[in-house]
């Protein structure tokens, strides 16, 4: 699911949190020592995204934000903010000479630099939490 969340909208917030569950609470997040990463450039998006991305020569970033059942990708252009919602069944991360995202058919490159570098524990943190939700049968119960 890609949204704009440009502006806040109630309506959106609530089907992001019915699809992937609602944000941790404060102390689930000092419990995971943070759920989100620092930001980290696109090198290349899916063409049907690209509607997030209109091709300037600009830098485009984005960032991970984990929830309960799934992760949010957030897309930044300029003033106009993104987010994809995937939820951990149909999350598959690659880890080549670039960092990927992909999902539902869409993916998201990463650049793998000195930002990369940094988020290196949130992503090992991702893996972990995707296995540990994938692995507990209440996750198909629902």
């Amino acid at each position: 699911m890609i949204v704009n969340t440009t502006y806040t909208n109630k309506e959106t917030e609530k089907s992001i949190d019915l699809y992937i569950g609602k944000q941790f609470s404060w102390r689930q997040r000092i419990m995971l020592k943070g759920i989100g990463s620092k930001r980290m450039i696109i090198r290349e998006i899916s063409p049907k995204m690209l509607q997030c991305l209109q091709t300037t020569a600009d830098l485009n970033y984005g960032s991970i934000e984990l929830r309960p059942k799934g992760i949010v990708v957030h897309i930044h252009k300029k003033l106009t903010s993104y987010s994809w919602a995937i939820p951990y069944y149909k999350l598959h991360i690659y880890n080549t000479s670039f960092f990927s995202i992909h999902a539902e058919g869409n993916f998201v490159r990463f650049e793998k630099n000195k930002l990369y570098a940094e988020n290196k524990s949130f992503i090992q943190k991702l893996k972990t939490q995707k296995n540990t939700v994938l692995n507990t049968t209440e996750y198909y119960a629902e």
